[in-house]
Order: structure tokens, then C-alpha cells, then sequence
């Protein structure tokens, strides 16, 4: 047995952010068929990586059916139920309004207990108003912490250019839910602190390792509230990242990728991040920690099974 196979059978991973509802991981792209569904390969190339288990994130209440039904094919996988800020505008429409809508985020999680571990993703997105206004983001956020309240589960949230409004609105509802994770992070040093004084989790992916700006505030995070995440199939560290440049000593090696057009299976798509490229993350924060890798994947699978209780 290789030292390479060592690591990969004895290290823990759980990827808190994997939108594997998403039709690329079918190989739809835009409404096109362009490969064969090749989930089975995403999930093998996952376990190869030492992912042990994964969350799909639920963006909407149909979305979330969706990835609880996904899970239900797949032990190892476990669903968010919420609704994503920029999805906040479909709220009004659902069949008598927003208390019917939330009403069925709360059956939808009663029901599914054992696969359920998160309310969300949930919070706000000021760069993308465009899909929904601010006073619709804003008064669908704070019924989510009802929400949190009312099933006991900790939350998956969302703060993108807020102008202060996420951390107020945390502040005023923080003793009506017990845990919670900010993921994909992308902000400055004194935004994490702001965050960790609230006894909040920070979750890390490709896209918070962008600017020299991005690895000092990741790396003035304590490895103890720290989760890591994909965000597939979005936020794939790039060679523009000022974190590109750090894995040049990573122990893991990504599969070859190919453009979809010349997909095959053994291979990942061009540009369709996937949950496997979590090492790539994990070494970026070992590097920026001075830990090595085993070390600080140990320590994000305690805090992440910490927080989500329902992951076994």
C-alpha cells in the first residue's frame, strides 16, 4: 500500500457546501445533454479525496426535496432545507404567501429528520439584487431563525456585501438558534471577527481564497471555528488566486480535466468544480494554519460533527 493510499483511506472530510442538484453533475448543461450522467464518478472521485460525507445544499423548497431525495439514495449524504437569498423574490408566489411557503420548508425538515441537518442556505446577497430586492432578502432571512427555532438545527448561511444588515440581524435573533456556519466566506479580517464574536462557524472554499486580502482574514480564523466546503459546482481554486500559488508542494493531485465536449468518466469537466477538489482547500488552510494536512482535517471534522449533529 502507498503512502498516497495511507492518506487518502485515513484521512475525514465533510464538504458542508456541494450543490449536487445542480443538472451539471448529470451532464446537462443550460437545457443541453453533453456527457452521460456521471454522478457515480463524482461521488467515487469524492471518497478517493477522503470525503466521508457531504451536504447538499437546499436553494429553495424545491430544491430542497430535490437534495433530500438525492440523499436518500446515498448514506453518506445529508440536505439543507431553506431558501437562498437570491430565491427569496419566488416566496410571494407559493400558494397562500410566505406562511404557507415556510410552513412546508418545517414539514419538509419534520419529515425527514434523519437526513435533514441544516435550515438554510439562508441570509443575504446585496451583489445580486437584481434577483430579489432587499426588503423581500431581508424579511424571508429573519424567518428562517423561526425556523431554526422552531426544529432545533443550526443554521447554513449566506452574507455577501450586506452593508452590516447580516451581522444586525444576527445580533437581534442570535438566542433563537443554537449553531450556525457562514459559508463560503469571503471577507475581510475585522468581517470574521465580527462573526466569531457571534459564536458563528466560517465555512472556506475556492472563492474565499482569491486576494492576499482573502488568506490573511482566513488565516486569522482559529482552526477550532473553521468548517471547508466546495461549493461545487462553483468556487474551484483558479491559477488567478492568490491561493494557486501555495499548493505547489500539495501532496493530493487532481484528476486530469477535459472540456465537456471531450468528456470521459475517469476524468473531471473543465471549469464543473467538484466535491473532490476539497484537498486543494485543505492545503491552503494547512499552509495558512502551519498545520499539516491530517492534522487540520481532524480539526474541521470535529468542529463540522460538532455543529451538525445529524451527520453519523
Amino acid at each position: 500500500m502507498t503512502a498516497r493510499h495511507i492518506l487518502r483511506t485515513s484521512m475525514k472530510l465533510i464538504d458542508i457546501g456541494a450543490n449536487l442538484t445542480d443538472p451539471v453533475f448529470r451532464g446537462e448543461y443550460r437545457g443541453n445533454q453533453a456527457h452521460p450522467d456521471d454522478l457515480a464518478q463524482i461521488l467515487s472521485r469524492a471518497r478517493e479525496a477522503g470525503i466521508v460525507a457531504m451536504m447538499v445544499t437546499g436553494g429553495n423548497l424545491e430544491e430542497s426535496r430535490r437534495a433530500i431525495e438525492m440523499c436518500r439514495q446515498h448514506t453518506h449524504l445529508y440536505a439543507t432545507v431553506g431558501c437562498h437569498p437570491t430565491r427569496t423574490s419566488e416566496v410571494s408566489k407559493y400558494p397562500g404567501g410566505a406562511q404557507a411557503y415556510f410552513a412546508a420548508l418545517q414539514q419538509l425538515i419534520a419529515d425527514n429528520r434523519d437526513k435533514v441537518v441544516a435550515v438554510g442556505e439562508c441570509g443575504l446577497d446585496y451583489d445580486r439584487l437584481h434577483f430579489s430586492d432587499k426588503p423581500t432578502q431581508l424579511e424571508h432571512f429573519v424567518r428562517h431563525f423561526d425556523l431554526a427555532h422552531a426544529t432545533g438545527l443550526p443554521l447554513f448561511l449566506h452574507d455577501r456585501n450586506t452593508q452590516g444588515d447580516f451581522a444586525r440581524l444576527m445580533k437581534e435573533n442570535r438566542l433563537k438558534f443554537a449553531e450556525g456556519v457562514v459559508h463560503s466566506f469571503t471577507g475581510s479580517v475585522d468581517e470574521a471577527r465580527e462573526l466569531l464574536d457571534l459564536g458563528l462557524f466560517i465555512g472556506i472554499n475556492g472563492c474565499s481564497l482569491k486576494t492576499e486580502e482573502n488568506l490573511a482574514a482566513v488565516r486569522s480564523i482559529p482552526a477550532d471555528r473553521l468548517m471547508i466546503e466546495t461549493d461545487c459546482p462553483y468556487c474551484e481554486i483558479r491559477p488567478t488566486h492568490a491561493s494557486h500559488k501555495l499548493l505547489q508542494n500539495a501532496e493530493w493531485e487532481q484528476p486530469e480535466s477535459k472540456r465537456k465536449e471531450r468528456w470521459s468518466e475517469e476524468c473531471m469537466v473543465k471549469s464543473r468544480n467538484e466535491p473532490c477538489t476539497i484537498r486543494q482547500v485543505l492545503h491552503v488552510l494547512a499552509v495558512l494554519h502551519n498545520m499539516d494536512e491530517a492534522e487540520m482535517a481532524t480539526r474541521l471534522y470535529a468542529n463540522t460533527v460538532r455543529v451538525f449533529t445529524g451527520i453519523s
